[in-house]
């Protein structure tokens, strides 16, 4: 198997890994919230959070975060995987889409400095476009 595959793997798996610590830590800060009483457990039936803290507010919003763009990515990378055309620069923009995931998530449920997460996202944004560029490039 070539290399540009092994990387757009990786890629994939640490997009799912990143959802998936997420959702730890989502799960983590509710409970103690729960348990300390800043939030009362009947509100989870509804899912009526908006009294929490914020950082139960802000790993709940990560969390529905990676199922936004991230769809995109996973789109994209499955399409070319599924035709065959996964070239070395396509699974480049694929890692580098999950690096800047990983650094937006870190900055999103931590200092949650609103132009660095920005920026993050942005630079999400644009390398799922170049991956769907490069996979367009590579059609022709």
């Amino acid at each position: 198997m070539p290399t540009s595959i092994y990387l757009l793997l990786a890629a994939l798996l640490l997009q799912t890994l990143l959802t998936l610590v997420i959702m730890v830590i989502m799960g983590k800060r509710r409970f103690k919230a729960a348990r300390e009483k800043q939030i009362q457990f009947d509100q989870f039936k509804t899912m009526a959070l908006d009294n929490a803290p914020e950082e139960v507010i802000l790993a709940s919003r990560n969390f529905t975060n990676q199922f936004e763009i991230p769809v995109l990515f996973f789109v994209v990378s499955l399409a070319a995987l599924a035709m065959k055309l996964v070239t070395l620069w396509f699974s480049i923009f694929a890692l580098l889409f999950v690096i800047s995931r990983i650094a937006h998530a870190y900055v999103h449920i931590g200092s949650n400095h609103i132009r660095t997460r920005f920026r993050l996202y942005l630079a999400g944004c644009a390398f799922i476009v170049l991956q769907w560029i490069t996979l367009l490039l590579t059609l022709i």
